[in-house]
């Protein structure tokens, strides 16, 4: 253990820990010589010209033993040091931990804000439906795991959509392509995806459901259009669909995806060459 006679001497901790100026009869080292050996826990720097007093342990038990009042008085220092110090380390960690925990909540809302803004990315504006965007990222997810086989396939589009722009305006052709998605959203599952490819063209993935099931849910969406197209005649609500649809039976890799999707195309050419209102398949 070291005493200041005179002169100071700053203890530097480290690790970015506050550092403490000792000036005479102030001392430190004295964990050393109450406990033995221990990591050292500062450096000590002579700041000006200083005379230290060293005590060892023989010196220290002569004095302990000349006078128990002062032996009381020092570890009663020693004591209200050691205290104060971890009072002090303990504010350290609080704060820290705050610090800490105002990065995670920044982080926690950066990432939350970025997974909405990819989300929004994805989606279509006016209808809330996957955007084209969207459903390439859905399909490069499928085509990775190979599990496109067994899928429909279903492109979708308004009939005469431009002449209800015409007539009645674009609010009106806002609430048709919404009810369009609204129905879209009715008939797919937890693990189809319903997408507006962009103006009247939407698109339907179903995910294994087998020709006839997809037939039934094409009829239905078929169906349910003519309904709210008789319901709706005064102020158009929907129109009538052309549907072009087929079966996948490859994973879509190696430029397999845009072949089916020319299929599903061609399908729906040949219903609205038809004159719409009306389902299409090419297998």
């Amino acid at each position: 253990m070291y005493v200041v006679s005179n002169g100071g001497v700053a203890l530097d901790f480290g690790d970015d820990l506050v550092g403490k100026t000792l000036e005479p009869r102030a001392f430190f080292g004295e964990l050393g010589l109450l406990i033995g050996d221990h990591l050292r826990s500062a450096d000590a720097i002579v700041t000006e010209n200083s005379e230290l007093l060293e005590l060892g342990h023989d010196e220290f038990e002569v004095l302990a033993k000349r006078d128990p009042q002062l032996l009381a008085q020092f570890l009663r220092r020693a004591i209200m040091r050691v205290v104060l110090n971890e009072q002090a380390l303990i504010a350290r960690l609080r704060h820290r931990n705050r610090e800490l925990q105002g990065a995670l909540d920044s982080l926690r809302s950066t990432t939350s804000l970025l997974d909405q803004t990819e989300a929004l990315a994805r989606t279509d504006e006016l209808t809330g439906l996957t955007n084209r965007r969207g459903f390439a990222l859905h399909l490069e997810r499928c085509i990775a795991e190979g599990s496109l086989a067994g899928h429909v396939l279903i492109l979708l589009d308004c009939d005469r959509f431009k002449m209800i722009n015409d007539s009645y305006g674009h609010l009106a052709g806002d609430r048709v392509l919404q009810s369009m998605a609204n129905l879209l959203r009715a008939v797919a599952g937890a693990n189809d995806i319903a997408c507006r490819l962009g103006g009247d063209e939407f698109c339907l993935l179903l995910r294994d459901p087998g020709r006839e099931e997809a037939a039934r849910i094409t009829g239905y969406i078929v169906e349910s259009a003519r309904m709210l197209v008789r319901t709706h005649s005064q102020q158009p609500q929907m129109t009538t669909l052309s549907i072009g649809a087929c079966m996948i039976d490859g994973n879509g890799g190696d430029g397999r995806w845009e072949h089916w999707y020319s299929r599903a195309d061609k399908a729906l050419y040949r219903a609205k060459r038809a004159g719409g209102d009306c389902i299409e398949w090419l297998d």
